[in-house]
């Protein structure tokens, strides 16, 4: 009975009904194990958990773990596998998706994840990579490039969070022609989404685009 929480980004704290949630999923707390989407951005030696938001808000919520790793070009790759083989949560941060994605496949720890019976969760950037694809446009120069991505693939949907984008900017058509090949959920700051045995609950603003035509979903949490 696997959990997956697709997190946007919360600017303070977990919203309550999200904390009982993870309450009652999370009952094996003997190690979280994080992994950095700026896995080169470090400095020093040590991380210090304090400036990780996504350790904060679980610190917040008062789930608390015997052992803390946070994985990033510091650990080994041995080492990184051999932690999330024996996680009891998984939670793939926020930050850069595509560096994430590549280091993902650079220490080849996508397998290893998705084989794992840990609860999983992403916030943002790590969100992003849980799902089956994602879509990165970039501007430059005038010029509007995309680049489709394959992520870790736990379920079988494209996923998009921004907190500069809300619905305004859904509508506006950029996801449609991924829309065309797969479901995607596009979130709005402060929303999540929970699924566990395939059956997919929403909190807070989600839309839901499928064949270019997008809807707004009802908490069901």
């Amino acid at each position: 009975m696997k959990s997956h929480y697709y997190l946007s980004w919360f600017n303070d704290f977990f919203p309550e009904k999200l904390v009982k949630l993870l309450h009652e999923d999370i009952t094996d707390r003997k190690s979280l194990v994080m992994i950095s989407a700026d896995p080169s951005g470090y400095t020093g030696e040590q991380i210090n958990f304090d400036d990780v938001s996504e350790w904060t808000w679980l610190n917040q919520a008062n789930i608390i773990f015997d052992e803390y790793h946070f994985i990033d070009y510091r650990m080994q790759k041995e080492d990184a596998r051999r932690f999330i083989q024996n996680a009891s949560v998984i939670f793939l941060c926020g930050g850069y998706p595509a560096l994430q994605n590549d280091f993902l496949a650079e220490y080849e720890l996508s397998n290893v994840i998705k084989n794992s019976n840990a609860v999983i969760m992403g916030a943002s950037a790590g969100a992003l990579n849980m799902a089956a694809k994602w879509l990165s446009v970039n501007n430059t120069d005038e010029v509007e490039t995309s680049t489709i991505y394959d992520g870790i693939g736990f379920d079988h949907f494209a996923y998009e969070s921004h907190s500069q984008r809300d619905y305004a900017t859904f509508v506006q058509g950029y996801l449609f022609p991924l829309s065309e090949e797969i479901d995607v959920y596009a979130a709005e700051q402060e929303s999540a989404i929970l699924v566990k045995d395939g059956k997919i609950d929403i909190m807070g603003p989600v839309y839901l685009i499928s064949h270019s035509k997008i809807q707004k979903l009802v908490d069901t949490l």
